[in-house]
């Protein structure tokens, strides 16, 4: 067994009937953890390598806390806790990060990019979604869809309410993780598995999907989608999209630079290199037509905007008379197509 890990997190959970994983909550979730802890927990779980997740009782947790407490206070603390738990615990211990093989594995995944421990694309989640159950999120938590028409019906023998806010495989992050420095104006518009930096505001309209976010501090109104990152100081104007991994993008990744500004139901489907505006209403793809112009506002040539993907100080824009689509930027025309010959 080696003495290293990629993660370890200690967590309580749900299960359906059968015993079969809903969904784990980590509160402190850790990345590299030391080899003094690992040789600590490991006796007692009886982990012997690879990414394992082991199912442990109260008792243990108090164990695991006694062992824990010259090695680290707060998960022995953590785990004094756990031992008054109602609820499944479960411990997920990571050697390696590879492609995920069960429930409280992907949970731990997207813990560790909501607790910004990882940036989005900066762990593995291949495999997951086979491994997130379907599931009703209720004001009693977790529930699966099977058993969910009979506890509907306890709870109205009872003369109370089993409300159902979603029926889906990721929950809300603000269920499992409140970053500090944030302000979410819908939390269920925040999956678990984002990414969201501090001093980010994300208002009604925003929208920000796993593996996704922000760098901070960011204004977001429009749409983050899967595997897209938005750098530092960007306005995403409201009801914009950017085009995700998962939903057309393919394999691009989809960036935002630092500075830039996308309008009021614009989009792109390329990736934006730093103080970049695309004007309101305007949705770029990958293959759009764009005629670019240099300071003068005089054509140098005509490019896909592919082409002008990731560079610096871009202005795009629709001409209001031809339709066309304009690139503007304060270089000169030498200087465009030096950039562009660089770029290809």
């Amino acid at each position: 067994m080696s003495n290293t890990l990629f993660s370890l997190a200690f967590g309580v959970g749900s299960q359906n009937r059968q015993g079969a994983w809903l969904e784990v909550f980590y509160a402190q979730p850790l990345l590299n953890p030391s080899a003094e802890l690992l040789a600590a927990v490991a006796p007692v779980l009886g982990y012997e390598g690879g990414n394992q997740a082991i199912a442990f009782s109260n008792g243990q947790a108090l164990k695991l806390a006694e062992a824990l407490k010259g090695v680290d206070a707060a998960q022995a603390a953590l785990l004094t806790r756990l031992a008054e738990s109602h609820k499944p615990l479960v411990a997920t211990l990571l050697a390696e990060d590879a492609a995920l093989t069960s429930t409280p594995e992907a949970y731990l995944k997207l813990h560790l990019l909501s607790h910004r421990l990882v940036k989005p694309h900066g762990v593995s989640l291949a495999g997951i979604f086979p491994l997130l159950p379907n599931v009703a999120w209720t004001n009693q938590g977790a529930v699966d869809l099977a058993e969910l028409a009979e506890l509907q019906l306890e709870a109205r023998l009872k003369g109370e309410l089993l409300e159902v806010f979603s029926v889906d495989k990721f929950p809300k992050m603000t269920d499992y993780v409140v970053p500090a420095g944030v302000r979410i104006a819908d939390t269920a518009r925040v999956r678990l598995g984002a990414y969201i930096g501090e001093g980010t505001t994300i208002m009604h309209e925003g929208f920000v999907n796993f593996n996704a976010g922000t760098e901070g501090p960011g204004m977001i109104e429009g749409r983050v989608s899967a595997g897209v990152f938005v750098g530092k100081g960007s306005d995403l104007g409201g009801g914009c999209s950017t085009m995700g991994t998962l939903s057309g993008g393919g394999n691009i990744v989809i960036k935002v630079g630092e500075g830039c500004l996308i309008g009021a139901n614009a989009g792109i489907g390329i990736p934006l290199g730093d103080r970049n505006t695309v004007e309101a209403g305007l949705y770029i793809t990958a293959g759009t037509k764009v005629n670019l112009l240099d300071e003068n506002n005089e054509l140098v040539k005509v490019v896909k905007a592919r082409d002008l993907a990731g560079q610096t100080d871009l202005l795009f824009r629709r001409n209001s008379l031809n339709g066309a689509v304009e690139c503007k930027t304060h270089k000169s025309a030498i200087e465009l197509n030096e950039a562009l010959h660089a770029h290809n």
